[in-house]
């Protein structure tokens, strides 16, 4: 069965892409047209039954953007539930939260860089904004 954008989700996908929030758009910039490294970014990728913010096939990469509403006990269960997913299927997630791309830009990208080639999350887990 394949797993990445599902017919079903089409829909809902293109009305995420024709609707991105501030935080997405700004990093799109960046990530879109092979600008970073190189790297294919898409946005709005289904991935299962979920749609993530970005993902680079060719790294296994997820970045996620963060709102307040992923500060919701529920929320927080779902996203738990998904990052569970996806390291079954031996992807890596990135999340930031949304004033981390307004504040400390060049922060998420160079730990994007990191998490891109490093061979384990392990070793940029400690990283924190300026």
């Amino acid at each position: 069965m394949e797993i990445y954008n599902h017919i079903k989700l089409k829909s809902r996908r293109k009305q995420l892409r024709n609707n991105l929030t501030v935080s997405e758009a700004s990093l799109w910039k960046y990530l879109k047209g092979r600008r970073f490294h190189n790297k294919k970014f898409r946005r709005q990728q289904s991935i299962g039954s979920y749609i993530v913010d970005f993902y680079c096939p060719e790294e296994k990469l997820i970045i996620e953007l963060d709102g307040e509403v992923h500060k919701n006990d529920k929320v927080y269960r779902e996203d738990k539930k998904k990052m569970e997913y996806f390291e079954e299927l031996d992807l890596k997630v990135v999340r930031f939260e949304n004033n981390l791309i307004y504040k400390h830009l060049e922060f998420v990208l160079s730990r994007i860089e990191n998490v891109m080639f490093k061979t384990t999350l392990s070793d940029v887990t400690s990283e924190t904004p300026p």
